[in-house]
C-alpha cells in the first residue's frame, strides 16, 4: 500500500541486506514497510500463481493518498502480464475508474468493486457506471466491502444488489440492452468472475 512497485524483484544481496536493516530496528509487532522486503514479498506472490490481491484507494488513516493511486501499480502490471497469476485490485476509491482502466488494459488484472460502493452509499449507482464504462465486464469482482461487523456484509451485498439492479435495470429500459444481457453480465459480476479467478468451480 502507497508503494510504486518496479518493474522487477530485487536481487539475493538486495534482499538480504534489506532483511538484515529490518530485523535489527524492528519493533515487536511493527508493519513490514521496506520496499525491497515488500517487492520481494509480492514477487514471491506472483511466482505461486495464485491470484494476488493488492489494496489500492482510501484506507487506513494516516496514508498519503497519492500515494494510493493504482496507476502507481501500471508497471507491476505490465512486468507481470503473461505469468500465470491475476492480479486483484481492491477497493480502488475514489480511483475507481483508474483500477477500471487497468482491468480493461491488462488480460490479467481485475478488479473488485466492494468499498468503492459502500464508501459512496446512495451515489453507489453512479460510480458503479463509471466503473462499469472502462472495465470489461468479465473483469469486475463483487465483494460486501465490509469489515468488522457481520451485519455490515449483509449492508454491502444490498447496496452491490441494488446498484447494479439500478444501472443493469436502466440500460434494459432504455432499450440499449436485452434483459438476457443484463442477467448475464449480473451473473458474471456477482458470482462467475471470482469463480473463474479463484478457482472456485
Amino acid at each position: 500500500h502507497g508503494l510504486a512497485l518496479a518493474p522487477e524483484p530485487p536481487g539475493p544481496g538486495e534482499v538480504r541486506g534489506a532483511a538484515g536493516r529490518w530485523l535489527t530496528g524492528r519493533s515487536v509487532g511493527g508493519v513490514l514497510s521496506d520496499p525491497v522486503l515488500l517487492r520481494h514479498l509480492l514477487w514471491i506472490a506472483v511466482a505461486s500463481g495464485r491470484p494476488l490481491q493488492l489494496h489500492a484507494g482510501l484506507g487506513e488513516s494516516g496514508l498519503r493518498l497519492d500515494r494510493t493511486d493504482p496507476v502507481l501499480l501500471t508497471d507491476f502490471a505490465r512486468a507481470t502480464a503473461g505469468l500465470g497469476t491475476d492480479l486483484v485490485l481492491l477497493h480502488g476509491y475514489p480511483f475507481h475508474r483508474h483500477t477500471a482502466h487497468l482491468a480493461g488494459v491488462f488480460p490479467h488484472v481485475y478488479a473488485d468493486l466492494g468499498a468503492a460502493l459502500v464508501r459512496t452509499g446512495a451515489r453507489a449507482s453512479a460510480v458503479l457506471s463509471e466503473i462499469l464504462e472502462l472495465a470489461p465486464f468479465g473483469k469486475l469482482l463483487f465483494s460486501s466491502g465490509a469489515q468488522g461487523l457481520p451485519e455490515l456484509h449483509v449492508v454491502g451485498a444490498r447496496l452491490f444488489r441494488e446498484s447494479l439492479t439500478r444501472v443493469l435495470g436502466t440500460w434494459v429500459a432504455e432499450g440499449a440492452w436485452s434483459p438476457a444481457d443484463a442477467q448475464r453480465v449480473a451473473e458474471l459480476i456477482a458470482a462467475g468472475n471470482a469463480r473463474r479467478v479463484y478457482g472456485l468451480d
